[in-house]
Formats: structure tokens, sequence, C-alpha cells
């Protein structure tokens, strides 16, 4: 089981690394291969090649703004929700996941 996804705050510092940290050891807690890709003040970071992506059985987006090159999860099943969500409940986010990618 892999995912991919994107974390992205409005300012684009604090919560786009927390919440990429919270996914990344709920992920690894749940035992699914997972990254995250970051685009905040400095840019994108840790970002994500078109073979992860193709591998990928889902997308997370945890987004408060609109990022760049979103059409690259064309035709993948993505789950999109806030900075918040992905840092207060990442366990819940990969439990919502595995169901996603079961169903």
């Amino acid at each position: 089981m892999k995912i991919v996804g994107v974390c992205a705050c409005t300012v684009g510092i604090a919560h786009t690394y927390m919440a990429q940290e919270k996914l990344e050891k709920a992920a690894e807690k749940a035992g699914i291969e997972a990254k995250f890709e970051t685009q905040g003040s400095i840019g994108r970071e840790n970002a994500l090649t078109e073979e992860e992506i193709k591998e990928a059985d889902l997308v997370i987006l945890a987004i408060d703004v609109k990022i760049a090159d979103t059409d690259r999860f064309a035709g993948k099943k993505v789950i999109k929700v806030s900075t918040d969500v992905a840092i207060k409940s990442p366990n819940k986010l990969m439990e919502k996941a595995k169901q996603i990618i079961a169903a």
C-alpha cells in the first residue's frame, strides 16, 4: 500500500512541515509506505516523482491553499483535507485512506 501527498499551509512555514511529519509518522505506524511533498515559503521540497505518483494507491492533499501541478494526480483516488486535520487526526486519516484504497 503506497500513499503520496502534498502539504501546504497559508503561510508555508509551520503547519506545512508539521502536517508532513504527522502524516509520515501515522503512515509508518499503519504500515503504509508514504511520501509527502511540501510546498512552502521556500518552494517545493521532497518533490514527488512521476514514478512515485504512478505507483501510489492514493493521494492525500493536506492543503490550505492552491498548490502547483495538481493535474499530475489526474485519475488517482484523492483525499483533500486541511493541514489542521492532518496535524490533529493523522491516524484517523490513515484509517480512512486504507478504507478508500480497499474499496
